[in-house]
């Protein structure tokens, strides 16, 4: 055995007699892998698709109205299951109404939403609750029903 191979393998420093390079290469491996690792757990965040409404009426007047919400993903694949509220917002509503979709994605409330006085519109929120076991949210806002004086 050559000499520096006998010194080698005779040193107890452990880490401390590494050459610079090794140990500047191991850290970085190191940092690298710990980067991927964090690129792959975060994959299955992004399967999560996001719910949108879209209303038929989108515009009515107050009074009792019937109303169809259908529910779609980012895609613009009708979902089933989902659960719909409608709350007032700027114009008013008593208490909320809800529905669930059906295999068609399309749920129908009815509603009888008013406008204060001297109020010549307002809106209805509407509000998706995904459907259980699914890979859905509904985190950004949806589309509103507008609601105009005749």
């Amino acid at each position: 055995m050559s000499d520096e191979l006998s010194a080698l393998l005779r040193d107890e420093r452990a880490i401390e007699g590494l050459p610079v390079r090794l140990v500047i290469a191991l850290v970085v491996g190191v940092a690298s892998l710990s980067v991927m690792l964090n690129m792959v757990s975060g994959i299955g965040g992004l399967a999560v698709s996001e719910l949108d409404a879209r209303p038929s009426p989108e515009v009515t007047t107050p009074g009792e109205q019937k109303l169809s919400i259908t529910v779609v993903d980012a895609d613009g694949s009708a979902v089933s299951g989902a659960t719909v509220v409608v709350s007032g917002s700027t114009a008013e509503l008593d208490g909320v109404a809800t529905a669930r979709t059906d295999a068609d994605g399309q749920a129908n409330v009815t509603v009888s939403p008013s406008l204060g006085p001297n109020q010549a519109e307002g809106t209805l929120d509407i509000e998706i609750k995904p459907p259980a076991g699914g890979s859905y949210s509904d985190n950004r806002g949806n589309t509103r029903i507008l609601i105009v004086s005749e």
